[in-house]
């Protein structure tokens, strides 16, 4: 097995960046043509002017969807597959080769031709069993379509067909094992390449201990395969098929590098162009170039959920709200602190910057609808973490 997947992988940043522009622009034309779409007319000569285009939530994906069904008015003439997810929200899929890109992070498992891929992510409805398939298919690999359940069952068909390789989500490889533990069966799998689930270090550390090496992607129903591990403790780095930006959560506003907010994704796939669409997780980019020799943009894993809405005195803040609030105020940044003073819900906003607080106080109250302890902070004194609502209110019983 050679030690990179194509080509894409070691490219130079001048070269990725080049091919991403012309593949951003097509991307935005495509969608400019499709039915309801309201992109604006920018022109796109740099990846910076990313930032021109609105952020696209899953409500607003879920709203247009209804309007054009079943895909937005997408044109999605290489379409052979149609999945559901709760909203409901329906993806599509391809059966070209390796149309979602798993095979980018299977082949960084070290899954190839002579691997027999035990599929345990489900096949019904949702796409993440298909999508684990077409990466297998795209690395010569076999697959046994096991899906979930019937643990037995797993357990001996792995055992009859020599299984080398599991995919599925971290944990459930622990009862397969514990279950062929109980039923005396000895089985060949060496590989796992997971998803779907928090990978715990002590889970990790159980599959090393029994011979298995595990490693972890990042992937959505709506985008595919996102971004992959190739060394352990060296972060995920950025699959080629796809654009990151790290932003302030309820915005489009990119923050610095290796500071946490929300993971905003562009697809180059032209058969479902989502441009900056919000995924709703959290993470951060992490600096330099893995040592595997992969060049791409790294990041962190994920690193907790962007939507921090918040109830409180009975009416919701949300982080568009805030984001709202900063631009109204001309502040750095903010933060809304929901507490408690005894049994009442009590509100404080941070304002880090240069910033009025007899103006702000006002703002706050036409924004949020709700009066708030306003704190004027200096540059550089509201934690770098993504937060920008905290809740710290405990409820004891």
């Amino acid at each position: 097995m050679t030690t990179h997947f194509d080509d894409l992988e070691t490219r130079t940043p001048a070269a990725r960046e080049a091919a991403q522009i012309a593949a951003l622009a097509a991307q935005v034309a495509i969608v400019r043509e499709t039915d309801g779409s309201c992109l604006p007319d920018v022109e796109i000569n740099t990846l910076s002017d990313l930032q021109k285009l609105p952020v696209l939530r899953k409500s607003e994906l879920t709203t247009w969807q209804k309007d054009h069904p079943p895909f937005g008015g997408m044109h999605t003439s290489n379409i052979t597959h149609i999945f559901q997810s709760p909203g409901p929200i329906y993806e599509p899929g391809g059966s070209s080769h390796d149309w979602w890109r798993f095979g980018r992070f299977l082949h960084a498992c070290g899954i190839g031709k002579n691997d027999i891929v035990q599929n345990c992510f489900g096949y019904h409805l949702t796409p993440a069993g298909t999508m684990f398939e077409n990466g297998a298919r795209a690395v010569g690999a076999k697959v046994l379509p096991a899906g979930t359940g019937q643990t037995e069952l797993q357990v001996r068909a792995a055992a009859d067909i020599g299984t080398t390789a599991y995919a599925g989500t971290p944990d459930y490889l622990k009862v397969i094992l514990e279950k062929a533990d109980e039923m005396g069966v000895t089985l060949q799998i060496t590989k796992a390449a997971v998803s779907g689930g928090a990978l715990f270090p002590q889970l990790r550390q159980y599959y090393a201990d029994r011979g298995i090496a595990c490693m972890q992607c990042y992937a959505t129903a709506d985008l595919g395969h996102l971004a992959y591990e190739s060394v352990l403790g060296e972060g995920m780095i950025v699959d080629e098929g796809v654009i990151i930006e790290i932003v302030t959560p309820g915005t489009g506003d990119p923050v610095p590098d290796g500071e946490v907010g929300e993971i905003v994704v562009t697809s180059l796939n032209p058969d479902y162009p989502l441009i900056r669409f919000a995924t709703g997780d959290m993470s951060a980019v992490m600096a330099g170039q893995s040592p595997c020799g992969r060049t791409n943009m790294r990041i962190k894993g994920w690193m907790g959920r962007a939507d921090q809405t918040t109830k409180i005195k009975g009416m919701f803040v949300r982080p568009e709200q805030v984001a709202d609030l900063v631009k109204k105020t001309g502040a750095d940044r903010a933060r809304v602190i929901a507490d408690r003073d005894g049994d009442t819900d009590k509100m404080i906003v941070q304002l880090e910057g240069n910033v009025d607080e007899a103006a702000a106080a006002t703002a706050v109250q036409d924004v949020l609808k709700l009066k708030s302890e306003v704190q004027c902070l200096p540059p550089g004194k509201l934690p770098r973490d993504g937060l920008v609502i905290e809740d710290r209110r405990t409820y004891e019983t």
